[in-house]
């Protein structure tokens, strides 16, 4: 990716542009250290954190293949006062490949920046959509799993 430094707004619009098609250049917003946090997941069997690199690039290695055209719209960034965070709502659209269905969620996003990387990223997302939409629990855990 580019060598200058990004503040978190920088790396929220990268994120958004990457996470549903380049999974290894959406890797390099990450620090090596960084955190992914997802406080509603546990209700869909998912894991709630992921800490370092290597265990967020093997949860979201495969998305792409599992949700299919994935595209955020109704973005709306709320830039803090500190250049480090950033947060957002968006509007999340997908098919989901192993059952062809649509999936539609709403996300709440934050992102914290340390020297130009995230290493924090946090998201708020309802697990019903995505538990309707992959056709239950296993499916889901199956595709995650999977990565």
């Amino acid at each position: 990716m580019t060598s200058h430094p990004r503040d978190a707004g920088s790396l929220l619009d990268a994120h958004l542009k990457l996470i549903g098609t380049d999974i290894e250049r959406w890797l390099e917003l990450f620090a090596e250290d960084a955190v992914v946090e997802f406080p509603y997941a546990p209700a869909a069997g998912l894991p709630e954190r992921l800490e370092g690199r290597e265990a967020i690039r093997r949860y979201f290695v495969e998305t792409p293949k599992h949700f299919r055209g994935l595209v955020f719209t109704k973005v709306q960034r709320y830039l803090t006062t500190d250049p480090e965070v950033a947060i957002a709502e968006a509007h999340g659209s997908a098919t989901i490949a192993v059952t062809g269905r649509q999936y539609e969620q709403d996300y709440v996003m934050k992102v914290q920046a340390r020297n130009g990387k995230i290493s924090l990223y946090r998201e708020y997302w309802n697990p019903l959509p995505g538990l309707e939409a992959f056709g239950g629990a296993s499916n889901l855990r199956q595709a995650v799993s999977a990565s």
